[in-house]
């Protein structure tokens, strides 16, 4: 079977930016200091935001390319070595944006901001050490469903302790 993401390589890290500039998620997967991420996501917000939005979703940056879409308010960045595929890289972040649309029913900045955990599972099913490792989008519904009940599940469980202790404290 073709696959049109086996020539690609890794991405070193995520960013989701709004039009306002704050960072809505980030995930590393190259080593950065925290104060060069600082510095890397005020030097990229201000370079992306800045574009014009006929320009290219193609940045060429400190010899890495950030490849970035804009989907409503968010502008869903990623960094990669400069010889990676774009084309790659613009297929993951619509990749992404799919599966989160499909479990949000119409994502927003809101439910990434309230929700950013479940964001985070996500993306993390999607990559792995910054390779794509789920390209099926049935696959990765069926295992944060999975997560989604496991979570209920410890919930009610901790709401019955719960119960059981405070009716043996009375």
């Amino acid at each position: 079977i073709f696959c049109i993401f086996c020539s690609f390589r890794q991405i070193n890290f995520v960013l989701l930016i709004s039009r306002q500039g704050k960072v809505r998620l980030t995930k590393w997967y190259s080593p950065y200091a925290q104060k060069e991420r600082t510095k890397v996501i005020r030097e990229l917000s201000g370079l992306i935001l800045t574009r014009g939005p006929k320009l290219c979703n193609f940045v060429e940056w400190r010899g890495y390319k950030v490849v970035y879409r804009r989907y409503a308010s968010l502008y869903f960045c990623m960094c990669i070595d400069a010889e990676d595929n774009e084309l790659e890289v613009l297929e993951i972040i619509h990749h992404f944006v799919e599966i989160l649309d499909r479990y949000f029913g119409s994502v927003c900045e809101l439910d990434l901001i309230f929700n950013f955990h479940k964001a985070y599972y996500i993306l993390d099913e999607i990559l792995i050490a910054g390779e794509l490792q789920e390209s099926s989008k049935k696959n990765v519904a069926r295992l944060i469903a999975a997560q989604d009940s496991l979570v209920e599940a410890a919930k009610e469980e901790a709401n019955s302790i719960s119960n059981i202790i405070a009716q043996a404290t009375k």
